[in-house]
């Protein structure tokens, strides 16, 4: 009898040795089902709803972001000016529409630059073993720097910005997708199923295509989710410390920093900023959640 090794070879948990779903599998459609119920589901409603008021902040926000408005000198928050107004007679809810869209849009360039070059690293390194000696030792120096000290330090070099923040936090997140990765095809490659196919003449660049990478590639939307909430936590405190986006631009961070100093005039100058940053991390975790839910089920 001979292996047709064009067929999906059903892949065996080590650890658990319950067989996991090949593409098409309804486990596969189960799991996906699920991430569609309980905190899944309240995470893309909730980064739905942000990501809505980030693309019609144009429309929604009362107030042009940057417009000073006569006589409205820190305002508490009213029917007018739902966050009150800042110390500078702009309304902070204009500038927190704005903002979301500041922060979606650096963490959802960012994050994704790091998941696809720390994924071409691993492949790279799983392929090449000098390089990937020499990788991952340059891994060890970018996650031997403290997050804000590298962000500092990054930013002396080629200034602030929304743009230096985009390169820290993809300089970041590449050895973290890159090592997932990397442990991910080493366990999967080591199964019989991809031993077998290579054995009776499978190239490896086909083996790595067809069986290895469809399995070790699923604990990186886990891995995205998080990430994306830890870009935002990121950003945040590179723009309280000034050397993120650069004002008069608003991010949630700048508007946070901003407000502190002016707490006791208006509240919503930083509560408005600070709960809307609660609720998108939230959002990003509960699909991290959900997504590690799903990946449970299909085993």
């Amino acid at each position: 009898m001979t292996l047709d090794v064009r067929e999906p070879v059903a892949v065996v948990d080590p650890v658990t040795t319950v067989p996991l779903p090949v593409a098409g599998d309804p486990g596969r459609r189960g799991s996906r089902q699920r991430l569609l119920h309980g905190r899944g589901l309240v995470g893309l409603v909730l980064l739905g709803l942000l990501v809505a008021l980030a693309a019609l902040a144009p429309w929604l926000a009362p107030y042009p972001p940057n417009e000073q408005i006569a006589g409205a000198n820190l305002l508490r928050p009213s029917a007018d000016h739902l966050f009150g107004t800042d110390h500078v007679n702009r309304d902070v809810f204009s500038r927190t529409l704005h903002g979301i869209r500041t922060d979606l849009v650096i963490v959802f360039v960012a994050v994704p630059i790091g998941a696809v070059l720390g994924t071409l690293a691993a492949l790279l390194g799983t392929v090449v073993g000098v390089v990937d000696v020499i990788l991952q030792r340059a891994f060890d120096v970018v996650l031997a720097f403290p997050t804000l000290i590298f962000a500092i330090g990054l930013t002396a070099v080629i200034g602030p910005g929304s743009l230096t923040v985009i390169i820290v936090i993809a300089v970041l997140e590449t050895p973290i997708f890159a090592r997932l990765l990397r442990s991910s095809i080493l366990r999967v490659r080591a199964l019989p199923y991809v031993e077998t196919a290579e054995a009776i003449g499978a190239g490896r660049p086909w083996v790595l295509r067809r069986h290895i990478l469809p399995n070790a590639a699923e604990p990186l939307g886990v891995q995205l989710a998080l990430s994306l909430s830890l870009a935002v936590f990121v950003e945040s405190a590179m723009s309280f410390l000034g050397i993120g986006v650069r004002p008069p631009q608003p991010s949630l961070g700048s508007l946070i920093a901003d407000g502190i100093d002016y707490v006791d005039s208006n509240v919503g100058f930083v509560l408005g900023p600070l709960v809307v940053v609660v609720i998108l991390v939230l959002a990003l975790q509960l699909i991290a959640q959900g997504l590690g839910a799903a990946r449970r089920v299909a085993r």
